[in-house]
This record gives C-alpha cells, structure tokens and sequence, in this order.
C-alpha cells in the first residue's frame, strides 16, 4: 500500500471539512476536480464542483454555525496509483442559531479521489449516507449561549478596499 498516497489523502479530506467549517469556498473548492460529483441522501445530488461549492455557500453562508468530524479511514489505492476511494464515519454538528436549532448526526462518506496533473490528490466523487440525525430546539436548552460565532463576525466586518 502507497502510505504517502493514504498520508496526502488523509490531509485532503481533512482540509476539506476545515474549508466546510471555515466557509472558506474557494479553499474548498481547491479541494475537488472540476466536473467532481457530490450525493447527500436521497435529494441532493451535484453533477459539477461549482453547483455544489454553490449550494453550499448559498445554504451554509454565514447563518449556519458547522462542525465536521470525520475518523476511521478506509483508503484504497488503485494499483496504478492514481485513482482512491475512501470510507469515513462522520460525525457533525449544524448549528442555525436565527432559528433556535441545533442538529448532530452521524454517516458514512464514500468518496472517489484521483491523482491531478499538477501531482496533488483531489475529490472526484463525494456523498454520504446517514446513520442517524437528531433535532434539538435551542428554546429547550434554557441555559444554552451562543458566545462566539467567528463567521457571523467576520461577515459584519466591512471589506478592506
């Protein structure tokens, strides 16, 4: 097995959910081929990076306050060396404190990768399956404050000229 190709993987799919959790879109967008493919569940299906990193920013925005954790790596490698798929357990949190909810859930991520022309591994297919999710009102958690929301903040500032 191409320990160096799992390792850059690794940090690929990591980045990934960072740039997820940061909004930083373009980061994210970094992170996926072109003409890549994305399936959330049942109703959500992408047939290029730019519909996908869209949806993603229109949904997410700033109004969303996210967390992604994902373990448990199954990598293969193709024995060429320039294709991999990857299993992941995610567990994640979605926050939308203008709507008093809080979401935690749990899936599978199946993802395909392929080895680009500039020698840096990129997302060609991603997509997850749910284990399970749960709904929580924040107006049932009566001691419950949101201290920080760095992306809500940074989207207030004005922009530098």
């Amino acid at each position: 097995m191409d320990l160096a190709a799992v390792a850059a993987i690794e940090r690929l799919k990591y980045r990934y959910l960072r740039a997820l959790d940061t909004k930083s879109w373009t980061e994210l967008s970094d992170t996926m081929m072109p003409d890549a493919t994305a399936v959330y569940g049942e109703h959500l299906s992408f047939e290029s990076r730019d519909a996908f990193i869209g949806f993603l920013e229109n949904t997410l925005g700033t109004r969303m306050v996210t967390e992604h954790h994902c373990s448990h790596p199954e990598i293969e490698i193709s024995a060429d060396g320039t294709r991999a798929t990857g299993v992941w357990l995610l567990a994640d949190t979605v926050m939308v404190p203008e709507d008093g909810i809080l979401m935690r859930g749990s899936a599978h991520y199946y993802d395909r990768y392929v080895l680009s022309d500039d020698g840096k591994w990129r997302i060609c297919h991603t997509g997850y399956e749910r284990n399970w999710e749960t709904v929580t009102f924040l107006s049932d958690l009566p001691n419950f404050r949101l201290n920080t929301n760095r992306r809500a903040m940074l989207s207030n500032q004005p922009r530098a000229s």
